[in-house]
């Protein structure tokens, strides 16, 4: 199994324009850098690129496998400014920085996909629709262009928490509870989430691999009203798989069913008995993904 880790340096934006010091983006690169054909994994909200381990192994057969730690978390640098976690052009011109620079790596057209988990699902609509003759297909795991204001307010009261844990067992035991939507997962993939979520300080406890600024977004929010983001999903055009889970309190079934009518006309595979959002860890939900990237 080939992967390795690579850092790029970006500018950093700011909503005043104000000069900022750049920062690293930090990649897990799968497989052959030869391959001309590239998935582009992006994570959710609090996550970070090792969520992608067992899909990216499974898909570098087929695929040269891209996944970047989003500004903040994992190995990713933090921003200095809080407040610039909340500029959401930041992430969208990292997104597209990121894909500049892995086209600069060869000397003809590549073709790039892309797969994101909820926040990392967006990213890639935002990112398809700005680079549409790029981005040829898009996987969404349980994120749409409405979220309910409920679920940002369920977000907001554990974003950003600095909980320390004395071992990893104790920061499992709460991964698992809070996570426990994700649906069920083997001890091995709990452990896994466990290890990559983990940040070890200096008094030798663990607390979450992000930095808890990235909560930015919910304090400067009201979070009175969902998010509508109705206008650019119609302008999508890459054709998209949409993966929902049915008790997602993120994305809606009545969301869901418009994402089927409006704009790129997404195909919608729903879940049962999974919540926000599909991980993309169990060979069925890896299985979904890699035949919408072979097949469609």
């Amino acid at each position: 199994m080939s992967k390795h880790l690579e850092k790029l340096l970006v500018p950093t934006l700011s909503p005043d324009g104000a000069h900022k010091p750049p920062h690293q983006i930090a990649y897990m690169d799968w497989g052959d850098k030869n391959n001309p054909h590239v998935v582009i994994c992006v994570h959710g909200l609090t996550r970070n690129c090792r969520d992608f381990d067992y899909l990216a192994s499974d898909l570098l057969s087929h695929f040269r496998v891209i996944c970047p730690d989003v500004v903040g978390r994992g190995q990713s640098d933090w921003l200095v400014d809080e407040r610039d976690y909340d500029y959401y052009p930041v992430y969208l011109s990292d997104a597209a920085l990121l894909v500049k620079h892995i086209q600069s790596q060869y000397s003809s057209t590549i073709t790039i996909d892309w797969v994101g988990i909820s926040m990392g699902g967006l990213i890639g609509m935002m990112t398809a629709i700005d680079l549409k003759d790029t981005i040829r297909r898009l996987v969404m795991s349980d994120i749409g262009p409405l979220i309910p204001v409920a679920a940002l307010k369920r977000m907001s009261e554990y974003v950003g928490k600095e909980i320390r844990f004395g071992n990893l067992d104790d920061f499992e035991a709460y991964i698992r509870r809070i996570s426990a939507p994700f649906g069920p997962l083997t001890d091995a993939q709990w452990r896994h989430l466990t290890i990559h979520s983990a940040r070890l300080l200096d008094d030798g406890t663990y607390t979450f691999y992000y930095d808890p600024k990235i909560s930015a977004s919910f304090k400067e929010h009201a979070l009175q009203d969902d998010v509508d983001l109705w206008q650019y999903w119609d302008m999508l055009q890459a054709p998209t798989l949409v993966i929902r889970g049915t008790d997602s309190d993120v994305l809606q079934a009545e969301t869901a069913v418009q994402m089927q009518q409006r704009g790129p006309r997404a195909t919608v595979i729903e879940l049962p008995g999974i919540g926000h959002a599909p991980i993309l860890l169990d060979n069925k939900q890896v299985s979904i993904v890699k035949d919408f990237l072979i097949n469609q």
